[in-house]
């Protein structure tokens, strides 16, 4: 009997260990799809924070904490610069510019493009997308997220109107390794345009936020 339930309870332990590593595996897998990296001349402040100062050992004070935006660029209250590149597991996104107020470049595209709502504008996003993913068959960047975030925090899509954008790009072609793609995005937004861009480089990377000039 003592041996049945040695081998019951040595069974059970067996099941428990390989539940544990699998489900680590799966964390370590999730995590590193979504890890972004931000390089850019401006952007090494994204790792700048240094950690909290340890209090002085003569008197005892704390050396005041650095402020909360060096330790949180890519937020939306501190987003990255212009011409920064977001790197995610298969693809980089750049942002080149935003043109503020191209209404009538817009409007002088296309003859079925409406004009904006009253208080709105449209405004162009022109960036680079570069598969830097390895699969033989290519990926298209349709997994590729971007959208306008206004200052009150609402999402504005690409797709909220259906508007045909001066040199649009093209996310519907196969992309292979090192290859790109550049173009521009129209979204119609609301005026002042004050807010940030959220690019999401890939599928299940994390959204990062980007300003607009």
């Amino acid at each position: 009997m003592s041996a049945v339930i040695i081998s019951v309870v040595g069974t059970i332990v067996g099941f428990i260990v390989f539940f544990v590593a699998v489900g680590n595996a799966i964390g370590d897998a999730v995590e590193e799809n979504s890890n972004v990296n931000v390089t850019s001349s401006e952007a090494a402040e994204v790792d700048s924070a240094e950690p909290d100062a340890p209090a002085d050992e003569a008197d005892g004070t704390v050396a005041e904490e650095a402020p909360a935006e060096d330790a949180e660029a890519g937020t939306r209250e501190n987003p990255v610069p212009l011409g920064s590149s977001l790197e995610g597991r298969d693809w980089t996104v750049t942002i080149n510019s935003v043109t503020l107020d191209a209404t009538d470049a817009v409007l002088a595209e296309n003859q079925f493009n409406d004009e904006p709502a009253e208080g709105n504008v449209y405004i162009l996003v022109n960036y680079t997308i570069t598969y830097t993913g390895d699969d033989a068959d290519g990926s298209t960047p349709i997994s590729v997220g971007l959208d306008y975030v206004t200052a009150g925090g609402n999402t504005v899509e690409s797709y909220d109107s259906l508007v045909v954008a001066p040199d649009a790009i093209d996310t519907m072609n196969t992309l292979y390794e090192g290859a790109s793609t550049t173009g521009n995005e129209v979204f119609e937004v609301p005026a002042p345009v004050d807010g940030v861009l959220g690019v999401t480089p890939g599928i299940s990377a994390d959204t990062v936020f980007v300003a607009i000039q």
